[in-house]
């Protein structure tokens, strides 16, 4: 193997692992979003994990569910959103903007 190669071939392994050590911080990191003012609250890792959910209990009205169940799904997309977004610009610092397919 060539000199040239060899270092091309050591610093893609080191960048995976930096990048396996980045996706272990990411799933330990989360994000929150809310919707309804507040009412409801999603909490997302970055693994793009729901790991809690708050309601508050005025936004529980049995004659309107269908309005909890869309702040339910307001807040568990803009957190899942805000979760794929901080992945993006992390990895971005780990690869160099390089966009790597399918390494998250």
């Amino acid at each position: 193997m060539s000199k040239g190669l060899g270092n091309i071939v050591k610093q893609a392994q080191m960048m995976q692992q930096k990048m396996a050590k980045m996706q272990q911080e990411l799933e330990s990191r989360e994000m929150e979003a809310s919707a309804g003012g507040g009412m409801v609250t999603a909490v997302v890792n970055g693994k793009q994990k729901l790991v809690s959910l708050r309601i508050d209990p005025s936004a529980v009205d049995p004659q309107d569910v269908e309005m909890l169940q869309d702040l339910v799904v307001a807040a568990v997309n803009e957190a899942v959103k805000k979760s794929q977004d901080m992945v993006q610009e992390e990895m971005g610092k780990v690869t160099g903007g390089f966009n790597l397919p399918g390494m998250f």
